[in-house]
């Protein structure tokens, strides 16, 4: 199934969690701190401004960003989970 995004929202796939902390300990699911980073599977057309014109967004597919720990919407796409954010809600592109 191929999802487009509508207006400024950007389609992400999160990274996983860490599974095991820098000193070995392995940590259960339920444990786990909840990821901030994500790569961008697919973008919206831009955002529309008080004229009507469109401003295209910042990210583009392929980048790797930062965004907030409790923003977005969660999504479950053929098994696969992914996260609908609107584009301020991304903090940073990560180079």
């Amino acid at each position: 199934m191929k999802v487009k995004p509508l207006g400024d929202r950007v389609l992400v796939q999160v990274s996983d969690a860490e599974g095991e902390t820098k000193g070995g300990i392995v940590l259960p699911d339920n444990a786990k701190e909840k990821p901030q980073s994500a790569k961008v599977v697919a973008v919206g057309q831009g955002r529309v401004n008080d004229e009507g014109k469109i401003t295209p967004l910042e990210v583009k597919s392929g980048d790797t960003i930062l965004f907030g720990k409790y923003t977005g919407t969660e999504l479950a796409i053929d098994g696969e989970e992914y996260l609908m954010l609107k584009e301020e809600e991304i903090l940073a592109v990560v180079n």
